[in-house]
This record gives C-alpha cells, sequence and structure tokens, in this order.
C-alpha cells in the first residue's frame, strides 16, 4: 500500500458511519413506506435501495457543496465517494432482512420489523468497515470527498 493513501481502521469506521447514516435514513423510510402502503416485499426492497442511494449521495453532497463546489462536481464527488460503500451496506442489509424469517411481512408496530432493521444495519456495517479501509487506502472510495468534505 502507497504511504500516501494509508487508511486506519478509525478512518474506515468514520467513512462507514458516514455511509450508515444515508443508508439507514433511506432504508428505514423505504422499509416503512413500503410497509405502510403494503407494497409488494420487492417493490419495497427496490424503494429502500433507491432512498438508500438518495440520501447517502444527498449527505455527502450537501458538505461538499459547503466547500463552494456546483452542483455537478458535488454529484460526480458523491458517486465516486459513495457508490461502492452504499452497494454493499445495501446488499448486506437487504440480504440480512430478507433472510429473517417473517421480518419482510411483519407490520410497522411489530418489534421483528424494527429488530430486523437495526440487525441488518449493524451486519451491514460491520462488512463494509474492511471494504472502506481497503478503498481509502487505495485513494478510492471516502477519500475522493477529504478535499472537499468539511467534517
Amino acid at each position: 500500500m502507497s504511504e500516501q493513501h494509508a487508511a486506519s481502521w478509525a478512518t474506515a469506521v468514520q467513512a462507514t458511519v458516514h455511509c450508515l447514516t444515508g443508508c439507514a435514513i433511506g432504508e428505514v423510510l423505504g422499509m416503512v413506506l413500503g410497509t405502510a402502503f403494503g407494497l409488494h416485499n420487492a417493490a419495497t426492497v427496490v424503494l429502500s435501495i433507491v432512498l438508500a442511494f438518495v440520501f447517502g449521495y444527498g449527505l455527502t453532497m450537501r458538505g461538499v457543496l459547503k466547500s463552494g463546489l456546483d452542483l455537478a462536481a458535488a454529484f460526480k464527488v458523491a458517486l465516486a465517494a459513495d457508490t461502492v460503500s452504499i452497494a454493499v451496506m445495501e446488499v448486506i442489509d437487504n440480504t440480512v432482512v430478507v433472510a429473517i424469517p417473517g421480518a419482510m411481512d411483519a407490520g410497522l408496530a411489530s418489534v421483528l420489523f424494527w429488530l430486523s432493521l437495526v440487525i441488518s444495519l449493524a451486519v451491514a456495517f460491520v462488512v463494509t468497515v474492511p471494504v472502506n479501509k481497503w478503498m481509502i487506502g487505495r485513494g478510492l472510495g471516502h477519500a475522493k470527498v477529504h478535499a472537499h468534505h468539511q467534517h
């Protein structure tokens, strides 16, 4: 690994927490809306994934827009910074929710519904941290934000 892109576990955790924030907002909102409106499970998962990307990119763009970038440039930074991290997180958390028996069919008042979301996001976080560490160590992913993002 090149010295210029040394990535600590703390940096990887910080990047993953950032990603988790947007993913969790989108994921939970998508699951709540899909469940509340009685959408098919597949439609609910798709809605959750779309919203996770929207909120994930949006949070990154909010930070980099403050640094003076225009909207198009901020979007490019968000794409470069977050796409892989969000994708990994979404594959893992949706796989976990779908794998928990009854979770997708549980109602909003169900402990199973909320517990499955918490467990899925926790597992996704644990899996995504090493992915982010690897990417940051190569100057990819969240490393692209550091020149612009105001933490």
